[in-house]
């Protein structure tokens, strides 16, 4: 009687260990899939396919990777090529079509035509700067023809004109006869320099031929 119920209990117990041993089992193969948790997980759908995140750190999207473009014929800059010619070019000559030798001529006739009639404020303003290069005033340019009877003079042939940066300049040759008021008489001779100016802006009297110095010596 014994003996059986102990049988009975023995092969419970031993489909117990079985029913155990399974489960160990199961336990020893969760424990191995645990073990995989450090292995790398496949990336989830729609992920890089090179394993390279789709972004930078910041949200920064990587940049696009373009084709490399052939570089195009360099062409010149319109404004350079413009500057070029600009700074070649040389700049264009002033024309001058003003008065020439015999204008400078016909101011020394008006000079001493004025003289002789004593209009002296007349004499005075053909002097360069409205009479301030002869060197006196209107006053004191008069006073010296205070003992002048009467002026007689020969113009001889101009020279050439001296073209300078916007000015001209030209030397007329003279002999004068100087009547005293007490009927005595003095020779000079020398050249009277003319000058005007040419450049743009130039006022209708700085164009005109002026009186700019005058070079008179007591002849024999």
């Amino acid at each position: 009687m014994k003996m059986r119920w102990l049988l009975p209990g023995m092969l419970a117990c031993a489909m117990l260990g079985a029913c155990g041993g399974d489960r160990a089992s199961g336990g020893k193969s969760a424990g191995g899939d645990a073990s995989t948790d450090g292995l790398p997980a496949p990336e989830a759908r729609g992920g890089s396919v090179t394993g390279m995140p789709d972004a930078l750190p910041g949200g920064t999207p990587h940049p696009a990777t373009e084709a490399p473009v052939a570089p195009d014929t360099p062409v010149a800059s319109p404004d350079t090529d413009t500057a070029t010619e600009n700074d070649e070019a040389p700049p264009p000559a002033a024309t001058d079509d003003g008065p020439g030798a015999d204008a400078a001529v016909q101011v020394i006739r008006d000079y001493y035509g004025a003289i002789n009639r004593r209009e002296y404020g007349s004499a005075y303003g053909l002097w360069s700067g409205q009479g301030q290069a002869s060197g006196k005033s209107a006053t004191q340019f008069a006073q010296g023809f205070a003992e002048t009877g009467g002026v007689s003079v020969q113009i001889g042939q101009p020279g050439p004109v001296d073209a300078g940066a916007g000015q001209r300049y030209i030397e007329v040759p003279v002999t004068l006869v100087a009547r005293q008021s007490d009927g005595s008489e003095k020779r000079f001779r020398g050249t009277y320099v003319l000058h005007r100016t040419v450049v743009d802006g130039a006022t209708a009297e700085q164009r005109a031929w002026r009186i700019q110095s005058a070079n008179l010596t007591e002849a024999p």
